[in-house]
């Protein structure tokens, strides 16, 4: 699949922000502009939510820690996007 370059102009303190935020989730900015992208074509729409309370910041990247973990256990932790995307559809198949 070829891929192609989105580029938009924020103002840097905006970027700053939003980076130090998906930093405390455990992913990088243009990892979470690519969600955005992936999920609003899945769900013709704003798919969901991602907030930080005064709480959540320690549990939030903890939690992505253990996922990371837990992939690089069972060898999964280098799947891509779409293998993810085919693995979730056919657990859902199989619960129906």
């Amino acid at each position: 699949m070829a891929s192609s370059l989105v580029q938009f102009r924020t103002e840097e303190s905006v970027r700053i922000k939003a980076s130090n935020i998906c930093e405390k989730l455990g992913i990088d900015l243009p990892t979470y502009m690519r969600m955005c992208i992936s999920r609003l074509i899945q769900e013709n729409g704003i798919p969901f939510s991602m907030k930080l309370d005064d709480n959540s910041d320690s549990r939030a990247l903890e939690a992505m820690r253990a996922a990371s973990r837990i992939a690089e256990e069972n060898g999964i932790s280098d799947m891509s996007l779409d293998e993810i995307n085919a693995e979730i559809a056919e657990v859902r198949k199989q619960a129906l």
